[in-house]
């Protein structure tokens, strides 16, 4: 099982065990023996950077492992690897905005059922509870304002071995995924629009 150093950790660079390096298709699958690298998964894209020289390009979550497909061969042995930090801190705000648009618009009595947290298609989805209000754009853009305004901190905490995302006194998710530290660093998000299909309600966002 890989070591995911990303649960616990908000570094972008490390020195870790390539144990494994092999050929497949034009690319090469490494796995290593702890990561930094996010993989797709949980609504979020996975992260990219360099292992030594070579450029990772995608990571995939395997049952038992993290798989970093790169674009050359890596030795095995003690080496760096760097996250993309662009691309991490726009990942990672686009999942806290996320989260905190799952906060309000379920304590107006809808129920979160998936998040899709990837650039220019950001949105959360709900079924309505027993007592479901009406939402609107407006709403939840002040909602979600007024706790970036408070700046309220990442807390991240375990519940019978699962890892746990919250902010402040609001609720905590288990989530895998990474977010920012404090509410502050999501700088402007947008509530674009809401719509409803079959029951679902969408709210759907960006964050600049």
């Amino acid at each position: 099982m890989t070591l995911r150093l990303f649960f616990h950790s908000d570094d972008l660079k490390a020195n870790v065990e390539v144990l494994d390096c092999t050929p497949h298709e034009n690319e090469f699958a490494v796995v290593l023996r702890a990561t930094l690298f996010h993989p797709q998964g949980g609504g979020q894209p996975c992260d990219t950077g360099w292992i030594g020289e070579s450029e990772v390009l995608r990571v995939v979550q395997e049952p038992e492992r993290i798989v970093h497909y790169v674009d050359r061969p890596v030795a095995p042995g003690m080496v760096q690897i760097r996250v993309d930090e662009q691309r991490r801190r726009f990942n990672t705000r686009m999942h806290s905005a996320g989260h905190l648009i799952g906060h309000f618009v379920q304590a107006l009595g809808w129920t979160p059922v998936k998040a899709h947290h990837w650039p220019d298609e950001g949105r959360v989805q709900f079924k309505p509870g027993d007592a479901a209000q009406e939402v609107d754009a407006q709403t939840v853009q002040y909602g979600i304002g007024q706790w970036i305004e408070h700046d309220l901190p990442r807390l991240t905490s375990l519940r019978e071995g699962a890892r746990e995302i919250g902010f402040g006194a609001l609720p905590a998710y288990g989530c895998g995924g990474t977010h920012v530290r404090s509410l502050k660093d999501l700088g402007t998000v947008t509530i674009a629009s809401l719509s409803q299909k079959k029951g679902t309600l969408s709210v759907h966002y960006s964050v600049d």
